[in-house]
């Protein structure tokens, strides 16, 4: 294996939630958007915010935010949209990603991930595939299979709709 595709299987896309620092893979990204303004859908949870129009094809937004139980932000100047590329069973999904800035492009050696603690922790511990130190700052690395399941964020809907109330704002 070279060294260029080690080095890209070991680089992460760092951004903000809050004053919290998260990290995706960035192979599982396809591109970061300035923040464009988001069709909303009715009857849909509050996780989801809505869908953009990316070149032609509909893309349902999540916002993170509202995802790990945190209050919803008003959309800043740094605010972006990360698109990943969510696999599926059989196919793959392009899902945008509401998050308050993009801070930078970082290499997390495997072994440099800690397993996420079993307290402290406002975010569901499954999300986290673990915990990295970089340049003296922790760095949330997230489990994007987890954090953007596709039957977990349909349950999210299905429980709002047999409720009568957002499964967000039932806490």
């Amino acid at each position: 294996m070279s060294n260029s595709i080690v080095d890209e299987e070991n680089q992460y896309l760092t951004f903000r939630i809050g004053e919290e620092l998260f990290a995706i893979p960035i192979l599982e990204i396809r591109e970061i958007k300035e923040y464009t303004a988001i069709t909303s859908i009715p009857m849909m949870p509050n996780t989801i915010r809505g869908v953009i129009n990316l070149r032609g094809n509909v893309v349902p937004v999540v916002d993170l935010a509202i995802r790990f139980r945190r209050q919803r932000k008003a959309v800043g100047k740094r605010t972006c949209i990360i698109i990943l590329e969510v696999d599926l069973e059989e196919d793959s999904l392009d899902i945008g990603v509401i998050v308050d800035s993009v801070d930078q492009v970082v290499l997390i050696s495997p072994t440099d991930i800690e397993p996420a603690p079993s307290f402290g922790s406002r975010i569901r511990l499954d999300f986290i595939k673990g915990i990295a130190k970089v340049e003296d700052k922790f760095i949330i690395v997230l489990n994007t299979v987890k954090v953007f399941s596709i039957e977990e964020l349909s349950q999210l809907e299905e429980a709002s709709e047999k409720d009568g109330v957002s499964a967000i704002d039932s806490k």
